[in-house]
């Protein structure tokens, strides 16, 4: 895009990932709310607003952020499966870039039932009333768990190294506050979890949860006329969808690695940093073998090597990334329409060195990554304003 606008975060909220009692609304103004506070704006700044979330009335948006203020801005509701959080934050991201506005809010938020995605999302009740009927496991845990036993077969990948993950992950989470599960677990525990698909244990599935996140962005014109000390720039960010050769390549092709691909090959190639450049990641963990095959969608690894990563600490605190120090969607939690602006605040966070027992030294290039089978993919480099 020529002559576009720098893009910065100068504020970001989350709430607790948990099952809650809190009504969903209260949920989102409490994230918009720490957002407006953290970037030292009032909501009458605000010029536009994209709001995510996949449960709910088409109105959902405007009803929660009535709540906060009525100032007759446009609110975009957005709905992108798992990568709608993101999907919110592109389109801020985008309407700052392109000159249309200066200061944008994006907001996610989610209550969810228990079980089975399909089970709550409109347009899955055939596949939902296929899985019960027929006991199944579902959809999304055959999805990735077919593409982890591909990943074995092709790669010669053990299930000990999924499991693996998922212990590194509820690990980081220990750290983590606003974290859904902050009980660390052994291997051992993380095998003998009830198997849900093979190689995918429960524990290496993320769990159903309630919660909202929101960030407030800003051009480079507004930044220079309110200066923000914990300002944070997002360099490049990409939204991918699937492409037909994608599925030709099997399982791994059928959850998303084309689409990871392409979204971060397009940001490397915009922003000038690539993998190696990078200190921390938040990536889209749903299953224990969805991150190890975005290691190698996301090039930090070739394909065929991410359990290497693995095995040698190469994603945890010592190693040359620290992935999900947040605990990931894994423990963190996933309520759906907040998770891809829960990255976005782990990552600004982390930059500015405020996320206390997890924060990961030396930090000047994070990398986010979140996936919705369907399909998108968004990825966002991070850097230090």
């Amino acid at each position: 895009m020529a002559n576009s606008e720098r893009v910065y975060v100068v504020g970001v909220g989350m709430t607790d990932f948990k099952r809650c009692d809190t009504e969903v609304k209260a949920l989102a103004q409490a994230a918009a709310r720490q957002a407006l506070e953290d970037a030292g704006v009032a909501y009458d700044v605000v010029e536009q607003a994209f709001v995510g979330y996949i449960n709910g009335m088409s109105t959902l948006g405007q009803q929660s952020l009535y709540g906060i203020g009525m100032t007759g801005i446009p609110v975009f509701n957005v709905n992108n499966n798992c990568s709608t959080g993101s999907t919110a934050l592109y389109l801020a991201y985008n309407a700052v870039r392109s000159g249309m506005s200066d200061c944008v809010l994006a907001l996610g938020f989610e209550k969810m039932q228990k079980g089975p995605l399909e089970n709550q999302m409109p347009g899955l009740e055939k596949i939902a009333a296929e899985t019960e009927k027929e006991k199944k496991p579902p959809i999304a845990a055959r999805m990735f768990g077919d593409a982890g036993r591909d990943h074995m077969e092709k790669y010669g990948t053990k299930p000990e190294t999924f499991a693996q993950i998922a212990v590194k992950n509820h690990l980081h989470s220990v750290n983590n506050p606003r974290s859904q599960y902050q009980e660390a677990c052994t291997l051992e525990e993380v095998l003998e979890s009830r198997m849900i698909h093979s190689p995918i244990t429960l524990l290496q599935a993320c769990p159903t949860s309630d919660g909202a996140a929101a960030a407030v962005v800003v051009s480079e014109g507004w930044l220079k006329k309110h200066p923000h000390p914990g300002a944070v720039e997002i360099a490049s960010m990409a939204l991918t969808t699937d492409m037909g050769d994608d599925f030709a390549r099997g399982p791994i092709g059928m959850v998303g690695m084309g689409m990871c691909e392409r979204a971060a090959q397009k940001v490397y190639a915009e922003c000038g940093v690539g993998p190696e450049d990078v200190q921390v990641v938040e990536l889209h963990d749903c299953f224990s073998t969805a991150e190890l095959i975005a290691y190698e969608g996301l090039g930090l690894c070739p394909e065929g090597e991410g359990e290497k990563l693995v095995l040698d600490g190469a994603t945890t605190y010592g190693g040359k990334w620290v992935v999900n120090p947040s605990g990931g969607l894994l423990s963190k939690g996933h309520p759906i329409g907040a998770t891809g602006l829960a990255q976005c605040a782990e990552l600004v966070w982390q930059l500015r060195g405020q996320a206390g027992g997890r924060q990961v030294d030396g930090i000047h290039n994070a990398l986010q990554h979140n996936l919705g089978l369907g399909g998108a993919c968004v990825v966002a480099m991070y850097r230090k304003a």
